[in-house]
């Protein structure tokens, strides 16, 4: 009996898709966070009576035929690129991309990482860079005595240095053909991939860049009730899986009860 192992991979499945739900819902509150998806696809099917075939001589065809599945696959967990709510700060290096784009970020090692993450500071030389201390690209520093720092919906930063302003710097922002194929490596960061395609960089708010907010921070683009809904429907799945895998077993003990 087949109805066992086709169960347990939709018990699986609604396990992954709880996980993944999970996530969402712990990430509700990370600047930038983007949901995620779990896509199903179902596994092959056997042919008992394949559609088409010729039941006499006169030509007479199968009209639907006899399949049965094996059970469902997780083909995907995409992720739900929508924009987040942006949320007033009031902190002059805070900037939330407001439309298409990512911020550029040097890692360590000197490759390129691309957040929504715009929760900005100052390192002791000035230089624009995350929470964990990676530059912002292109790089940008920021005079000690420097104060009444703006950064412009363009991407222009400037500040008053010495009694007169100063124009310090330009942040340019990337976007993708595909940006659900980017790979999302923690910290709030992604990693170009094949799938995303190479990234193209340009200047704020022009040639369809999105443009930039200071003192916002763009938030998870989770909502709660969907979330909710999507686990309660996740776990009504599993216990129905769970329910054929019981009827089941019951119909293996009547037959091997059988005199």
């Amino acid at each position: 009996m087949k109805a066992l192992h086709i169960a347990a991979t939709g018990m699986k499945a609604q396990e992954l898709n709880v996980e993944v739900i999970s996530n969402n819902v712990a990430n509700m509150r990370t600047t930038g966070f983007k949901r995620q998806r779990a896509d199903f696809q179902d596994l092959l099917y056997q042919n008992l009576r394949r559609m088409g075939t010729d039941t006499s001589a006169a030509g007479t065809i199968v009209p639907t035929g006899v399949q049965i599945g094996s059970g469902v696959k997780t083909a995907a967990t995409a992720r739900i690129m929508s924009q987040g709510n942006l949320q007033q700060t009031d902190k002059e290096l805070d900037v939330a991309i407001r439309g298409e784009g990512f911020f550029q970020i040097q890692l360590p090692d000197g490759t390129t990482a691309y957040t929504r993450d715009g929760s900005f500071e100052r390192d002791a030389t000035g230089t624009l860079v995350t929470v964990d201390g990676y530059s912002v690209l292109p790089g940008i520093v920021i005079p000690q005595d420097a104060r009444d720092v703006t950064i412009s919906t363009e991407g222009a930063v400037q500040a008053i240095v010495g009694g007169a302003a100063q124009q310090l710097g330009q942040i340019q922002i990337a976007r993708f053909v595909n940006k659900s194929g980017l790979e999302a490596i923690g910290d709030n960061l992604f990693l170009e991939t094949e799938a995303s395609g190479a990234a193209q960089v340009g200047n704020p708010d022009q040639d369809g860049y999105g443009n930039l907010q200071q003192g916002f921070l763009e938030m998870a683009n989770v909502e709660a009730v969907s979330e909710i809904a999507d686990l309660i429907a996740a776990q009504r799945a599993y216990e129905m899986n769970s329910r054929v895998i019981k009827a089941a077993d019951d119909m293996y003990s009547t037959t091997t009860n059988i005199r």
